[in-house]
Parts: structure tokens; sequence; C-alpha cells
């Protein structure tokens, strides 16, 4: 396309070459001052209209070349086609421009409903899995119980078959421990590798009996005296601690809580040792009992319980609650190190108790015993520091009347007991 400036050129060249044509004695054509100055203008029709100011020069005037030639006539034309093609080539762009966006929200429409099509295949392959997941959920519970039924059959058969043997090696129990206390004299225990290690032992011997029975915790240990609940969930169950009357005093040391205190009969901790010793393989249950001031009874099953040595202040494992009090130990108090007062323990000094406490509690079953539930304390008393399950009341300030704790293993079943 010819631009304005590109015809005026022309023109100026075409005058020039006239110029020379029919002048030779005439000044030099790219002198321009001979034939004044002109101005131009472009017509609608094609043509253009070329104003001049002449000057007289020797009795001579330019020549009078200042219209355009059909040459550029023709050029100027050919530019304005040029221009009408590409305004027909902007129409025909946004024309396939449109398009273009149609057949992009078609296929944008066909992947949608090629993602619906895939995700119901989906969603039905996924129904199908959790059938069957469902499905071999239920296998396996089934078989961990003819699992756990065939173990304390074995067990039971063993018991039945050398019960004789057992029970004239066991230790017998000294007369301290006749007496229900923790601690008889030393010389009162022996040694013993075949009696029972914990109250299960005794279930499936035949014992049937709530009471204070001999057991060994770990091998080759020294007997001890626990006592055995055969009544609660269908028996086999170890105590580790009895709160009843306030007849016992919880605020005792590290010592104490280690070696247990308190009488079997009454109000005791068995002892942080021994509850090791119990549970360090692992494989025993929690069930936490508890009553109020008004008779109602609740109680909390945990799946998970063990602790670790004193090394690592017998730290707290416990998880798997169920049943009818909500959970107030295992969500705030698991993984926490066991502590008393006198060591530090800012909680501890303020419960005036041994627990795993954190920060400080939502569960405090070794707490000082208050009667009538509700209790105030002084100004000069920091904080809580009764046997609290603050889940049942929704406060720190209820403590319980009746609380114990007590372990059996997880695959215990009654019914495969003689």
């Amino acid at each position: 396309m010819l631009t304005g400036t590109l015809v005026l050129r022309l023109i100026w060249s075409l005058i020039q070459s006239t110029i020379a044509l029919n002048d030779p004695h005439q000044t030099p054509v790219g002198d321009t001052r001979l034939c004044g100055e002109y101005s131009n203008q472009v017509l609608a029709n094609g043509r253009c209209r070329i104003v001049a100011t002449l000057p007289q020069h020797d009795g001579h005037r330019c020549p009078d070349m200042f219209r355009c030639t059909d040459e550029i006539s023709y050029w100027l034309h050919e530019n304005e086609q040029r221009k009408q093609e590409v305004l027909e080539l902007r129409e025909l762009l946004s024309e396939l421009q449109e398009e273009l966006r149609n057949h992009r929200h078609r296929l944008r429409v066909l992947e949608q409903s090629e993602n619906i099509h895939q995700n119901s295949s989906l969603l039905h392959k996924v129904n199908s899995l959790e059938v069957w997941a469902s499905e071999s959920s239920t296998l396996q519970h089934l078989q961990a119980t003819y699992i756990y039924d065939i173990q304390a059959q074995v067990r039971n058969l063993s018991l039945m078959i050398d019960g004789s043997n057992r029970n004239s090696s066991c230790s017998p129990v000294p007369a301290a421990l006749r007496n229900h206390q923790l601690h008889p004299p030393t010389g009162d225990l022996r040694y013993s590798n075949s009696c029972y290690t914990d109250c299960s032992n005794h279930y499936y011997n035949g014992e049937r009996s709530s009471g204070v029975y001999t057991i060994v915790p770990s091998t080759g240990g020294i007997a001890v005296g626990v006592y055995c609940d055969m009544d609660t969930e269908g028996g086999g169950w170890t105590v580790i601690q009895r709160r009843q009357d306030g007849s016992v005093n919880f605020t005792k040391t590290w010592k104490e809580y280690k070696e247990g205190f308190g009488n079997l009969k009454g109000e005791f901790w068995l002892g942080n040792e021994k509850i090791y010793q119990l549970t360090r393989k692992g494989g025993f249950s929690l069930r936490i009992n508890l009553e109020d001031w008004s008779g109602q009874h609740k109680y909390a099953v945990y799946r998970e319980f063990s602790i670790e040595d004193e090394t690592n202040d017998y730290r707290l494992h416990v998880s798997g609650a169920r049943g009818t009090a909500e959970d107030s130990f295992s969500w705030y108090h698991n993984k926490r190190g066991f502590s008393t007062p006198e060591l530090g323990n800012l909680c501890a000094g303020i419960s005036h108790g041994g627990w795993w406490y954190h920060q400080c509690f939502h569960s405090n079953l070794n707490g000082v015993y208050y009667t009538g539930g509700e209790y105030v304390k002084g100004r000069r008393m920091m904080g809580p520091d009764g046997i609290v399950w603050y889940s049942w009341k929704n406060t720190d300030y209820y403590s319980l009347k009746k609380v114990s704790m007590m372990i059996r293993p997880r695959s215990f079943n009654s019914h495969t007991s003689p």
C-alpha cells in the first residue's frame, strides 16, 4: 500500500522530471525555491488537489505539472481496495474467533459429560470396594474372635492339665497378705516360676470369688498379693486402685507410689512397678468404675493400657475408650509421665496426689477425698484437688464417692473357662 508521503514523493519526482525535460536551461531540479511552495489534499474520488504559489522567474512560470498522474491515481485506487480487503478480513477473523469460542464451549460440555460418566463409574467402583472392605472387616473380626477363643481354650487346657502342680508349687499366701496388707515382711514371700501372672489365670483355674490372691507379675519375680474382681463384666480383673471411704491418704511420695500402699480390702494403690511388670508385654485393657454421691454409677473401658518403666517416669499408654462415662483420661493424659508432689511438679503439688498430670488434669482419681461431692477450697489453696472425672460433672470441684481401676488381658473370655 502507498502511504501519503510516498504519493507526494512520486508527484514531486514527476514534476522535477518534467521540468528537466522541458527546460534544460532551468535551475537544477533539486532547487525548490524557483517554484515557490505548494500543498496537496487527497480527494475521495481517488484524485488529488494541489495548491501552489509559483513566483515569476525571467518571464517564465514553473511547468504546470501539479496535477495527479494516472499512475498515482491508480495506486490511490489500489490503496482503497486494500483497505476494503483488510476490513473484510477483519470481519472474517471476527467470525472465525466467534466460531472458535463456540467450539471450545461445546468441547467443555463434552468433557464435563465425559467426567460425569467417569465419576459415575468411579463411584460405582468405590461403592463396590466399600462393600468388599466391610465384608473383609467382618471376616477379620470373626477370625480374630476365633483366634482369641482358641488362645483362651489352649490356656485353659494347660491350666487344667497341671492345675494341681501349679497349686502345690505356687507360693502360699503369707500371713501378712491374708491380712490384706500390701507390704508383708520380705521373709514371708518366696520365689516361684509357676504362679499365676494375673487374676485371669485364677479365673481360668476355676476361682469365681472376688478376693485377695497371689500372683507373680514377672518371670522369676516375687509373689505379691492382689485383689481379684471375679464379678464385674465376666471377672478376671486385677484391681490396681480403689477409693471408697477416704481411709487412706493418697498424698504420697514417688517411692510409695512405686511400691504401692493401702489395704487390698479397702483403699490402696497397687504400685507403679507392679503395674509396669503386669502390663509391660502389652495386651491389657483397663476398666475404671465411678460412683457419685447420689448413687449413680458410670464406667469407662480402654482397650489398650500399659505403663513404661521407672526410668521413663512410668509413662502412660492408654487408648480406645468406650463405656457410659465420657473419656476424661486417655485423650488428655495419654503419654504423660507419672509425678508426685515432692518432686516439684506444680500440678502434682496443687492436686495433692500422684497421677499422669498434664496442665493439670481432666481426671484425678488419686486426689483428696472430699465427702458430699461439691467442695470448696480455702483462699490459700490453689486449684482443684478432689477425686475428679471432669466430663461427668463438667466441673473440677465435684469429688466422687467411689472409684476403682482394674486390668485384665484383652484376650480374656469367660465362656471358655471351666
